[in-house]
């Protein structure tokens, strides 16, 4: 087990690269919140961990059964790091954070969805911060288009009438609809 690493595993390596190759900037092994995320997102308050299948525990209850060697030490651990895993989500989404766990195999077999489940998270974080940031857009009505092409976000524009990056969106911006 001494040769087991917490840090820069493959799935963490190349789930990295490819939120890096998108725009994503991040930090890795996050120490400010509980249980040290694999990559946290701080612009966006999103909290990413890379889990091992057997590690933490993935469909546990039917693969338990199956350990023979040292089963009371493995069974244990696993539970232990199952109410971990439970624990650290529950504080950091206490603190304002959205938790996303990927799985090795689903970064291995599918990377590219991640990358797109953790756009669809900052859409998502960015539409509700802004939802209940009280500003006041009686003058643009709620219908703005955010383009994505060639891997990099567009402006924001108006569609009634055009205007891009409307002044009453400051920093923040409304999307309610994405051109992908």
């Amino acid at each position: 087990m001494s040769r087991i690493r917490s840090k820069d595993t493959s799935i963490e390596v190349l789930l990295r690269k490819a939120l890096w190759h998108a725009g994503i900037r991040y930090r890795k092994n996050y120490a400010k919140l509980p249980g040290t995320p694999d990559i946290a997102i701080t612009k966006h308050q999103i909290a990413i961990f890379c889990d091992g299948e057997f590690w933490h525990g993935k469909d546990w209850e039917s693969k338990k059964s199956r350990i023979q060697n040292n089963r009371d030490y493995w069974v244990n651990k696993i539970d232990r790091n199952i109410d971990r895993d439970n624990e650290v989500n529950r504080r950091i989404c206490g603190n304002g954070w959205t938790v996303m766990r990927f799985w090795g195999n689903e970064i291995h077999d599918n990377l590219n969805g991640c990358v797109e489940d953790v756009q669809d998270v900052i859409i998502q974080r960015t539409i509700d911060s802004y939802n209940t940031s009280g500003k006041d857009c009686a003058q643009y009505p709620c219908s703005y288009m955010l383009s994505y092409n060639n891997g990099t976000w567009g402006e924001l524009e108006h569609k009634q009438c055009g205007i891009v990056n409307p002044p009453c969106l400051e920093d923040s911006f409304e999307i309610l609809c994405i051109n992908k």
